[in-house]
């Protein structure tokens, strides 16, 4: 697997996504653009980029927290702190989600890697949130999965849903993060703007059943689950117009 690093600046802040694709394939493959959880761009969620790219994608990492935020541990308050500061700061998070897509999707046809059709996207917990927040200003995306998604209401209240795409949540019952009333709420909404829209439930299941860092409590990976997770986000890809 290929990984190449991509630089962007926002409001005079240095970012920097990635290109994570298996650079054995010579044809050109569909694009998924990527919102990571709050670790940013890191060893952890490049590995889950590697996953979703296997063969058949190229993946475009966003990177929302700034160059070199992933490469040394978090404490979870520091962890926290970062995903609010991005959250609740709805222009930020538009205009870098933005400019994330805009360069990556740039870098990648330079390079010759993608097709030029429509970008998927995922999002994996807060990133969830920050793409659901791009689909919702109206960013192009076909087909958008969450995997246990936090914050998936708007974070400003009323704001108008204008999500193209089709749209599908794989979530677990028992999230304590991101518990049942918010998900009601969010098909409240996607039902409201018509949006062709899914919801997988995993009975029993909590926060982060596709990280492999979480080990217990509130949060806990589930092998299992987390391979169904990308069997329905494959399925629904390949389903997708």
């Amino acid at each position: 697997m290929a990984e190449t690093r991509v630089r962007y600046e926002v409001n005079g802040r240095k970012f920097e996504g990635l290109l994570v694709y298996d650079d054995s394939v010579s044809a050109k493959r569909p694009a998924i653009f990527m919102q990571p959880d709050w670790k940013g761009v890191c060893p952890d969620t490049i590995g889950q980029a590697r996953t979703v790219a296997g063969t058949d994608y190229v993946v475009l990492m966003a990177d929302m927290f700034g160059t070199g935020y992933g490469a040394k541990p978090k404490t979870q308050d520091e962890l926290r702190a970062g995903m609010l500061a991005v959250h609740r700061d709805l222009p930020f998070t538009l205009a870098c989600g933005s400019k994330a897509y805009d360069t990556l999707v740039g870098e990648a046809n330079k390079l010759g890697l993608i097709d030029g059709g429509e970008t998927a996207a995922i999002g994996y917990c807060a990133g969830g949130g920050y793409a659901l927040e791009q689909a919702r200003a109206g960013a192009d995306f076909s087909a958008l999965v969450v995997f246990h998604v936090t914050n998936p209401n708007p974070v400003v209240a009323g704001t108008l849903c204008n999500i193209k795409g089709r749209v599908l949540a794989i979530h677990g019952s028992a999230d304590p993060i991101t518990p049942k009333p918010m998900m009601d709420a969010f098909e409240d909404e996607l039902t409201r703007a018509k949006v062709d829209w899914q919801i997988m439930m995993f009975g029993g299941a909590v926060h982060s059943f596709c990280d492999l860092t979480a080990k217990g409590g509130p949060t806990r990976y589930d092998e299992k689950l987390c391979r169904k997770s990308y069997m329905l986000m494959r399925d629904f890809f390949a389903e997708t117009p």
